[in-house]
């Protein structure tokens, strides 16, 4: 098996997540500038196996794509022109900014390192590859 790479994209900044080769265990990656985005993944993809790429999919209460989608669809359309041989899956990731300040919350950090938004991107790509895995 390979690992599959969850993938929260934002404007400036872009938190990855990806599981153990066995695919049981999720785990924060990093935050990379979403402008580095592709090189970044050009370099994991040479020194690690990926099987898939988990995209976020915005969405709103209604199930309408959300305002966000304009700039992910290109993102989508990048990953399958650079990677054509590993898939992609949207998955929904409404509320994962949310979870994610709440999982902060909880986890007991002050509130200045809980301002930190590069972390939480990269918790929030990881409650999506989490749930992912949960519903596989």
């Amino acid at each position: 098996m390979a690992q599959i790479l969850a993938i929260d994209y934002g404007k400036v900044r872009t938190g990855l997540a990806v599981t153990d080769d066995l695919q049981i265990i999720a785990s924060g990656l990093t935050t990379v500038p979403t402008k580095e985005l592709i090189d970044f993944l050009k370099d994991y993809t040479k020194k690690n196996s990926v099987e898939l790429f988990l995209v976020g999919e915005p969405k709103q209460m209604n199930n309408e794509a959300s305002e966000s989608e304009i700039l992910i669809a290109p993102f989508v359309s990048q990953l399958r022109t650079f990677f054509p041989e590993i898939p992609i899956k949207r998955i929904d990731e409404r509320f994962t900014s949310k979870m994610a300040v709440q999982t902060l919350i909880d986890s007991g950090l002050k509130k200045k390192k809980r301002q930190n938004k590069a972390l939480l991107d990269e918790i929030s790509a990881t409650i999506i590859l989490q749930s992912y895995l949960y519903n596989k």
